[in-house]
């Protein structure tokens, strides 16, 4: 299946801060990522690598600033160039790959001739008929992965994609990510492990800590 590029695509935060309680976590962000960029937040439990993912995705209201997305030079909203993968991957333990990527395809408009070649991509064709409750957890993140890949939104943003795959996962969601930028996506992710994804811009959450103003722009941290 040949893809097609993506239109121009930008996600942008000005000035956002972040807190959990008292605790500041991010203190007026500045970030700019741009068609083929791919950030990594990195940091310690509760540094806020899922809580600054989730208000770039809009689930999280800043307590200041604001997230911009835009599509061809114009305000885009969430739903249609965003793709989330959270902690659970989008099937439910009864269902099969076949069933729960029928269901994604119809929420999100796209073709369902894609499914197979979704699974193919995460090795996953051989289960497209087995539970998930009959799956590893590895498996059913491959699937969750295949979702994210069936959706043909341009922006993906993940929390932790990697923590149950073995290598041969984590080196097909590499290969996919490296499409998906080579079409001009935009890959956000938080991640305990440095991801070998090149030309990756790494956002460590520990040295921030909220303590001073960052601003992300064209891949300097300054």
């Amino acid at each position: 299946m040949n893809e097609r590029d993506f239109s121009p695509v930008s996600l942008s935060a000005e000035g956002v801060t972040l807190s959990r309680g008292p605790h500041i976590l991010v203190r007026e962000l500045a970030l700019q990522a741009k068609p083929g960029d791919a950030i990594q937040l990195t940091g310690r439990n509760g540094a806020g690598k899922t809580t600054l993912l989730r208000a770039l995705a809009g689930f999280v209201q800043p307590d200041a600033g604001h997230v911009h997305l835009s599509s061809n030079g114009q305000a885009a909203r969430p739903e249609d160039v965003l793709a989330w993968l959270g902690h659970a991957d989008g099937i439910k333990p009864g269902e099969t790959p076949r069933q729960a990527l029928a269901f994604w395809a119809r929420v999100y408009g796209v073709d369902p001739n894609r499914l197979r070649p979704a699974l193919d991509h995460l090795g996953m064709y051989a289960l497209i008929d087995r539970t998930a409750a009959r799956m590893s957890r590895g498996q059913q993140r491959r699937c969750g992965l295949a979702r994210i890949w069936m959706s043909e939104r341009p922006i993906w943003l993940l929390d932790e994609p990697v923590g149950p795959l073995d290598q041969s996962g984590r080196d097909r969601l590499a290969s996919l990510v490296s499409e998906h930028r080579a079409r001009g996506g935009i890959v956000i992710t938080a991640t305990h492990q440095v991801l070998d994804w090149p030309n990756a811009l790494r956002i460590d959450l520990n040295a921030l800590d909220g303590a001073k103003p960052v601003s992300i722009v064209d891949g300097v941290d300054g």
